[in-house]
């Protein structure tokens, strides 16, 4: 159960991990103090040891950066430590080259997303057309000038466990290699896996805090870009047809699936491959460090909290479209 409003969430010696800038470290409450004394729902401030550090490190730090010494989170604090090293390795070699190679998603996640339909093509704009010298080097200089802006952005990194790359990488072969689709209604739709995941998750926060807010936020966030980017950037083209399918029983008006979005309809399959999308559609937003933080912090906890139970909301079998969906994909009817 969440703790109150009025009572601090952490007691004095407690173990917890704490924020420190990006990452998670071990540290100890040793003293609390409630933040605003005119404000009774304001929260508390809580005094923290870092371990192994001395005591002038010791700092006073709002709720906000302070995390259950759980194995959860001890895993989220090991994941933040790995993306940091790859993120330093990344800076002190060179950029890779972008390739127009197309691999299925799940295919190359070391930390970014693999963009893998078949028919997706690049969003990159065309070249302007040639102008006079002058005008070429302004471009050459803007053009530098974005780059580098853009690659100076706060990277979001997200550490994918094994098992779940492994369901895309099957996802992949199953629906282009073996003309399968998975099942759709799904048993268990990524509305059902949201909201599940959401009550688990806010017992773990205080009613009415930023953690608390956030939670709210991504999750509906979450399944707001899912019902939009769907159609636009997560299929591979066998699967457009049981799309369109889909797409006419949501808006027929009639029948026990009118109405309904696609969060309703499709499983956690489809949500994984949004997951591995998302830190390459982060990176083109205006997100602060900060607000980018926040971010990778509740991705990660949603796919390991996914990973770990994986049979329970990625069970059903995918389906052989038959000869008649075969005939329509081909004709594109």
């Amino acid at each position: 159960m969440a703790p109150s409003a009025n009572q601090p969430a952490y007691g004095k010696d407690e173990k917890v991990l704490c924020f420190h800038h990006e990452l998670l470290y071990e540290a100890k409450v040793t003293d609390s103090k409630v933040k605003d004394p005119n404000d009774k729902n304001g929260g508390f401030m809580y005094q923290v040891h870092y371990k192994g550090w001395k005591k002038t490190w010791d700092d006073w730090v709002p709720q906000e950066r302070l995390r259950k010494f759980t194995d959860e989170n001890k895993e989220l604090a090991s994941n933040l430590k790995k993306d940091m090293n790859a993120q330093r390795h990344a800076a002190a070699g060179k950029f890779p080259s972008l390739s127009t190679k197309r691999r299925p998603y799940g295919s190359d996640l070391a930390g970014s997303s693999a963009r893998g339909s078949e028919d997706r093509s690049s969003a990159a704009p065309p070249p302007p057309p040639k102008g006079t010298k002058r005008g070429r080097d302004i471009e050459g200089i803007d053009k530098a000038k974005q780059e580098e802006s853009f690659v100076n952005r706060p990277a979001v990194r997200l550490y994918l466990p094994d098992h779940l790359k492994s369901i895309l990488v099957d996802d992949w072969e199953k629906v282009t290699k073996d003309s399968k689709l998975a099942e759709v209604p799904s048993p268990a739709p990524i509305t059902k896996f949201l909201n599940e995941y959401y009550t688990f998750e806010a017992e773990n926060r205080r009613a009415g805090s930023s953690e608390a807010d956030m939670l709210e936020e991504f999750v509906a966030g979450i399944k707001e870009y899912f019902n939009q980017a769907l159609g636009r950037m997560l299929l591979y083209r066998f699967e457009r047809q049981q799309f369109h399918d889909v797409h006419k029983q949501i808006g027929s008006g009639h029948g026990e699936h009118a109405g309904k979005c696609f969060a309703d309809m499709y499983g956690c399959e489809h949500l994984l491959r949004l997951f591995v999308s998302l830190p390459d559609l982060i990176a083109h937003t205006n997100m602060d460090t900060q607000a980018i933080s926040r971010m990778r912090e509740e991705l990660s906890k949603v796919t390991q909290w996914l990973a770990k139970r994986v049979d329970q909301y990625i069970y059903a079998p995918y389906e052989h479209a038959g000869q008649d969906y075969l005939d329509s994909a081909k004709t594109g009817a």
